[in-house]
Order: C-alpha cells, then structure tokens, then sequence
C-alpha cells in the first residue's frame, strides 16, 4: 500500500492581488517596499494574503495614515482580504497577522517620495492591526533586501526567502513602473480606480 501526501495547490500574487481560502494552499509573492498581509484564523482554518504598494504622489511622514490617500489603498486592500476570509467563515475577531516586506530597496538617487514608502508600509500595517486588535505574531519588515515569501495555508507558517542585492534591479524596476505609471500620473487615468 503506498500513501501519497497531497501536493499544496501554488498561488502566486502580484502586486494589488489578494487571495483567501480554506484549501491546502501555498500562497506566494515577491516583495520589495510592499508589504503582504498572511491573515488567518486558526478555528475555522481560513487563510488569506495579500500585496500592496502603498504609494501616492503626496503624504507627510508624520500624517496619521488613515486619512491619507495612502492609507486607503492599504486600509482597501485589507478590508478585501478580510472580508474575503469572513465570507468563507473567518471571525475578524479570531484573525492573526503574519507581515513581510517594507524594504528600502531603491538607488537612493531615486525619487525622493518614492523612497520612504517601504518605512510608510511598515508604519501602516502595524497601525492598521492594532486599530483592528489583530495580534501580529511575527514579522519580517524594512531592511535593504526584497524577499520571496510562501505562506503555507494549512499550517499558517511562512517561509522567507531573501533576494541578495545584487537580484533586486527586477524588483526595483518594477516598484519604480508601478509607481510612475500608477501614482505619477494619475490624471491620465481619471476616474479609475486604482489598487496596489
């Protein structure tokens, strides 16, 4: 008799997706300065994750985030993902936070707004959590590195990976992409709605 272990479904999400489940699942990503969210409640066993760039052309490092346009992306992509994971049986009161990301991994001769949006991420989502009385039980946020992470659903463990510097210009080009075609221009997209 041979017993063959269920391979995990592999769901990989791109800046502004968000995924919530209650399957075996090995949801993954790639991060720079945007942070993910691995949400989970362990009683019902519904898992979620998101990605976000929290970015805009205009906030003030000491403006409360939630009344910033940069706020709302991020509060608007966390309510998607818990409203997702309370949809499929979640309590919010029974959520649990995993976060990674917020890294400074842009050329520092890059645009000056740009560059404090990694230290904006972390700020966010710790204020976000503890506004929602969500407990953060781990955390692997800032520094100079992107990071690939697999949050294993089925058993809320998050593996991560560093990028060594010299493999970060893809991240970096793609973060500095989203922001000049996503936030600098934004008047070329009038009355679009926007997430990251």
């Amino acid at each position: 008799m041979t017993y063959t272990v269920p391979l995990h479904q592999r769901i990989t999400l791109r800046p502004g997706e968000h995924r919530a489940t209650t399957e075996k699942t090995v949801l993954s990503t790639l991060l720079g300065s945007c942070v993910a969210a691995c949400l989970f409640d362990p009683v019902s066993r519904v898992s979620g994750m998101n990605h976000f760039l929290l970015a805009n052309r205009r906030y003030a490092r000491s403006m409360p985030l939630n009344i910033t346009e940069a706020g709302r992306y991020g509060i608007h992509a966390m309510e998607l993902l818990i409203n997702d994971m309370m949809s499929l049986g979640a309590q919010r009161s029974r959520l649990k936070a995993k976060v990674f990301g917020g890294g400074a991994i842009l050329d520092e001769s890059s645009d000056s707004h740009f560059l404090c949006v990694g230290d904006v991420n972390q700020r966010f989502i710790r204020e976000f959590l503890a506004t929602e009385g969500v407990p953060i039980l781990s955390e692997d946020l800032g520094g100079e590195l992107g990071r690939v992470i697999h949050f294993h659903t089925d058993t809320f463990q998050v593996f991560r990976k560093f990028i060594p510097k010299t493999q970060t210009l893809r991240i970096e080009k793609r973060e500095l992409g989203l922001w000049k075609s996503q936030i600098e221009k934004p008047e070329d997209r009038e009355g679009a709605i926007i997430l990251f």
